[in-house]
């Protein structure tokens, strides 16, 4: 029932252009944010400071969440540090973190590359004070007071299943290609891959699971290897944001664009002319500019004693779920080569 739900909803996302045809009048993308919005409440007499602190810094996605990050800051006058390792690894961001307690920071928004390695670390933040918030990629309960997911993983998961089984006939095998194999979001979306692919699709085999450690040079020789490997390959899923440009720029330069489909999670921007030229068929993505912007906006509520709650109104990004102590922020979006123009993110 689920998946059907989650099909017909996203049916009727891209049959609208892509917006959420039930909050068209709520949700205000974070990119065209109208201007007036801007500097409503720079009277903040706090004056907090926000660490940010992503996977990793300089790939399109994190870049995007920066920007939201920046705008809301700047709205709402706060600080913002953001802050991350040139590469996912855990232990360079316990680092990274360990300066932003030195720094002491109000708050300290991660996205995990670890959720066991980095439990520590945030332990320590918190005995000294700093509130721990999660965004993107969580860590283990102990670590934080609350997780922002961009979507619900079942949905995700198994949409992404979907995407390629429209894509392949429903049959054929197919790979992940995945970003750090011990992050919790792409391990909790490769769960219901399966799933999804164990209960509705009997003729698809999955093949291999790739990490690429979201190294876009790495996620490129890796889906070559994947194609070379596996020569009868029908498709590709690429559940962290480099997957999907690596593989299809491996298919076009192998000759098998349009032969071996790819599928996955990456921005219309980085995506747009694959799209159009068929080496990708669809990618799926939310606003990370609008997450970013989100996580700044709660981590400011956290301080002014305002925990998150279940429908509440984030102004420029939409309502809110809340189930206990994870926080979801919205809806996906498919891009495809039809609407892939409309957007410029």
């Amino acid at each position: 029932m689920l998946r059907k739900a989650a099909v017909i909803f996203l049916i009727l996302i891209v049959a609208s252009g892509c917006q959420n045809p039930f909050q068209r009048d709520k949700y205000q993308v974070i990119y065209s944010m109208e201007k007036d919005n801007a500097s409503k409440k720079q009277n903040n007499k706090h004056n907090y400071t926000i660490g940010i602190v992503p996977k990793l810094k300089g790939i399109p996605y994190f870049n995007a969440v920066e920007d939201g990050a920046r705008e809301a800051a700047k709205e709402l006058g706060v600080n913002v540090l953001y802050e991350g390792p040139q590469t996912a690894d855990s232990d360079q961001q316990v680092k990274v973190i360990q300066d932003l307690i030195d720094k002491r920071v109000d708050v300290i928004a991660v996205s995990a590359n670890d959720p066991q390695k980095l439990l520590p670390i945030l332990i320590t933040a918190k005995q000294q004070g700093i509130r721990v918030i999660t965004w993107d990629s969580d860590t283990l309960a102990g670590g934080r007071e609350f997780f922002i997911n961009m979507v619900e993983p079942e949905m995700l998961g198994r949409h992404m299943m979907d995407t390629l089984a429209w894509n392949t006939d429903e049959k054929g095998e197919f790979a992940i290609m995945t970003g750090a194999p011990s992050a919790s979001n792409l391990n909790e979306w490769i769960k219901w891959i399966k799933i999804q692919q164990q209960q509705y699709y009997p003729l698809m085999k999955l093949a291999e699971i790739a990490p690429t450690d979201d190294d876009s040079q790495k996620a490129y020789e890796v889906a070559k290897q994947l194609l070379k490997a596996h020569p009868h390959l029908a498709g590709i899923i690429g559940n962290s944001s480099v997957g999907p440009p690596a593989a299809a720029k491996a298919v076009k330069d192998t000759g098998k664009a349009g032969k071996v489909k790819v599928v996955g999670l990456s921005s219309p921007n980085v995506m747009r002319s694959y799209l159009h030229e068929g080496s990708a068929q669809i990618v799926t993505l939310w606003s990370p500019k609008k997450l970013g912007y989100l996580t700044v906006v709660l981590a400011e509520n956290l301080l002014d004693g305002i925990p998150p709650h279940d429908g509440q109104e984030i102004d420029n990004v939409g309502n809110i779920r809340v189930n206990g102590d994870i926080v979801i922020m919205g809806e996906p979006l498919d891009f495809t080569k039809e609407n892939v123009d409309q957007y410029d993110f």
